[in-house]
């Protein structure tokens, strides 16, 4: 038997077979190669200045484009508001070709009808509106002096003490001044400019409407046409449910408002309550204000009419809330059949963020915004969770 000497290990092997086994992995296999850096983030951060340079045009670049936005916030406003109208109309220009009428004469039957009714309006509702606005605030005085001959002035002066009448006293002095309504107005020259861009908003928004409303199948195809040809028929059917429970919505609103504006207006002429015609138009842009307009418009009524009588103003808060109980359990329902059905809390909350943003076009807006949304959710977010495992 002989004896041959036993072969050495070499170290790198065995410091190797070592690490291995360190990191759980079996004896000889090689080791792992060190991460190199990434070649691209190491060239950014080589070059510092260029690397700054571009990230501060990034910067400048977002500025610019939020002042640009801001400055045009006025004509995307008109754009959006008269997006929105021209969902509203095209329902009914849709019913009218089901009747076998060509589409370009029922925009124009409809937009002509939309026009009459808005010219009925203003020729009729503007001017007693204006006088009875310049009758209220020359009232104002004579009906605090009148409120606090009341008892129940008196009693909640008892209540709370002298401060009240010093508050009361102090309102109506600075009422009385006209030159203190006009400083809260802006002065006369900011309010001819503040009517004249009304005047030159309303006429930009009614063409725009014309043009869309004109056009929208067209806009539609074109939006389809952008979009990969697997998912066209997906967004094609999406998009119908969306323009048409909008236009459901919006009609809907502009009803039910008009309704409130009808009942507010012969709620003061036979309670003999004073500002009739005024208190329709309020209510008709109040109530517009989705869910909580009603009740909104019911608190302000009731409390101006506190100012004529007592009794009168119990008379009419009973009888406006028994019509908001009709209208939350009947006639909402009948008319907002086709809509998107949406939580209230949801309603609660697009109200407030698009009124905080764009005022009463805003929360008008962000209903049918919402439930755009919500329905997407619904139709794209959440199958495609579902298909993931």
């Amino acid at each position: 038997m002989s004896l041959r000497p036993a072969r050495k290990t070499p170290r790198s092997t065995t410091a190797s077979s070592g690490s291995a086994a360190r990191d759980g992995m079996p004896p000889g296999t090689p080791p792992r190669p060190s991460a190199a850096p990434d070649p691209e983030v190491a060239t950014k951060f080589s070059h510092p200045f260029a690397t700054g340079f571009v990230v501060t045009l990034g910067v400048l670049s977002a500025i610019l484009l939020g002042i640009a936005l801001k400055s045009l916030s006025t004509v995307l406003i008109y754009v959006v508001l008269a997006l929105f109208v021209a969902l509203g109309l095209d329902p009914i220009v849709r019913r009218l070709e089901r009747h076998g009428v060509k589409r370009g004469w029922g925009i124009l039957i409809v937009f002509a009808s939309f026009l009459l009714v808005m010219t009925g309006v203003v020729l009729l509702i503007l001017p007693p509106v204006i006088q009875q606005i310049a009758q209220f605030a020359a009232s104002i005085p004579a009906a605090l002096t009148d409120f606090q001959q009341t008892d129940f002035y008196k009693q909640v002066t008892a209540t709370f003490g002298a401060n009240l009448a010093d508050l009361v006293n102090q309102a109506k002095s600075f009422i009385s001044n006209p030159s203190n309504l006009m400083a809260i107005g802006g002065g006369a020259l900011q309010f001819g400019a503040g009517v004249v861009g009304a005047v030159s908003g309303s006429f930009i928004v009614v063409v725009l409407t014309l043009y869309f409303l004109a056009s929208l199948s067209t806009m539609k195809l074109a939006f389809y046409r952008v979009m990969p040809a697997r998912s066209r028929a997906t967004i094609a059917n999406l998009t119908d449910q969306i323009t048409d429970s909008v236009g459901g919505y919006l009609i809907g609103m502009v009803i039910l408002a008009a309704c409130n504006s009808i009942i507010a207006f012969f709620l003061h002429l036979i309670l003999g309550l004073p500002f009739p015609a005024l208190m329709a138009l309020l209510a008709f842009f109040i109530t517009l204000i989705p869910l909580i307009g009603s009740v909104l418009y019911w608190v302000a009524a009731s409390v101006i009419a506190l100012f004529s009588s007592p009794l009168l103003a119990l008379l009419f808060a009973v009888i406006y809330l028994a019509y908001i109980q009709l209208e939350a359990y009947f006639l909402t329902p009948k008319v907002m059949n086709k809509t998107i059905s949406i939580p209230g809390s949801l309603v609660v909350i697009g109200a407030l963020v698009g009124g905080t943003l764009l005022g009463l076009v805003g929360a008008l807006v962000a209903i049918p915004v919402t439930a755009s949304l919500l329905l997407i959710v619904k139709q794209v977010w959440i199958p495609k969770q579902d298909a993931k495992f």
